[in-house]
């Protein structure tokens, strides 16, 4: 173990190192873009953004305001017709997702079969060998005992069900229903 633990702490002292020579060369890498954004940043300013000498007199102060407004005009429409873009553009992109969700959608089901199945081997299928419970429903019903009541003994003594629809039909079969109830 004493060997295996060696190892160990070698491969852990290595990983370090390469880790820590990766950071290095990382933030150098990071600090080098930084500069050049920087100097992007100069160039860009330099070219679209001459020096501002500002004129002595009333008329040559109004001219460079017209100016500047001239140039905030375009720079404002540059602007609208960009954001105009990225909404069309983002409008787009919430289509193509909606119509590539909808394509996820649609699949043909296959057709299924019905499974008759007891409800011990539902139980088997679900609980895996967990299952100890019998669902023998029928043991479990209580045997009841049928006892003669007056209205199953009338039932049967009616006997054919057509001659007692025939008595009943029409006002005077209900009226007499109506009279043997009460």
């Amino acid at each position: 173990m004493g060997d295996e633990e060696k190892r160990h702490r070698a491969i852990t002292a290595r990983r370090q190192h390469l880790k820590s020579v990766m950071l290095q060369i990382a933030a150098t890498e990071l600090e080098k873009e930084e500069g050049r954004r920087e100097a992007e940043k100069q160039n860009y300013l330099s070219e679209h953004c001459p020096p501002l000498h500002l004129p002595g007199s009333m008329s040559e102060v109004q001219e460079l305001c017209r100016q500047l407004h001239a140039k905030i005009d375009a720079a404002e429409e540059e602007k609208y017709d960009m954001e105009i873009r990225v909404q069309k553009s983002t409008k787009e992109l919430e289509d193509m997702n909606q119509k590539l969700f909808d394509l996820r959608g649609k699949f043909k089901r296959p057709p299924l079969r019905r499974v008759r199945m007891s409800a011990d081997a539902m139980l088997k299928a679900l609980l895996g060998s967990k299952h100890k419970v019998c669902m023998d429903l029928r043991a479990n019903l209580k045997q009841v005992k049928k006892e003669d009541t007056e209205k199953e003994r009338d039932l049967r003594d009616v006997g054919d069900w057509r001659k007692n629809i025939e008595e009943k039909s029409g006002m005077e079969g209900r009226k007499k229903m109506f009279e043997t109830e009460s």
